[in-house]
């Protein structure tokens, strides 16, 4: 029976946790935030033997949501601005988070625009709330998602899990997890 990693720590644990995965030729989940380009490059590395999940964010609802906005900002262009803003708890590492930074990567990816607008706020016991607007000049689309509690992302890394038994090697995300992508 073959093993399975799943981490959810900080960057720079991450890519050790991968490279011992791969030492033992067991699959590993990442939803770990933070990882700078390094971290990033580190994890191409070792996905050249194993297959590896990585996400910044493992909920289920932020990953349609992702693919929601890759649509919107293709459809609607450059002639739209977009604005960004994330609340998290006060004890969140990362800020701007790797789901804001994912949710502008999108927007600059579809559109070739540059330097998205991203507000980050810290309060409370928040769990994650990631809202984008985009703006013309005589209407607003507004994509949001609020996490209820973190369970959410316990849920999204099973699901990676289960999906990535069986697959080559090869660094995934969580739209190749839910067929986004062929």
């Amino acid at each position: 029976e073959q093993g399975l990693a799943i981490d959810f720590t900080i960057a720079t644990a991450a890519v050790k946790n991968a490279a011992i995965a791969a030492r033992r030729g067991v699959p590993i989940v990442i939803g770990t935030t933070g990882l700078g380009s390094d971290e990033e490059d580190a994890l191409h590395s070792t996905a050249a033997s194993l297959p590896i999940v990585y996400a910044p964010n493992m909920s289920i609802g932020v990953n349609v949501m992702f693919e929601i906005i890759r649509l919107a900002a293709r459809a609607l262009g450059p002639g739209f601005t977009a604005a960004i803003e994330e609340i998290h708890h006060v004890h969140k590492l990362d800020r701007p988070s790797g789901t804001a930074k994912g949710m502008a990567k999108i927007v600059e990816r579809e559109t070739g625009k540059h330097g998205i607008e991203v507000k980050s706020i810290r309060r409370d016991e928040v769990v994650g709330d990631h809202t984008i607007q985009f703006t013309g000049s005589s209407e607003n689309l507004t994509i949001s998602h609020h996490a209820e509690d973190r369970g959410v992302f316990a849920q999204g890394a099973v699901t990676a899990a289960r999906w990535i038994i069986g697959k080559p090697a090869g660094l995934y995300d969580m739209s190749d997890v839910l067929g986004f992508r062929g």
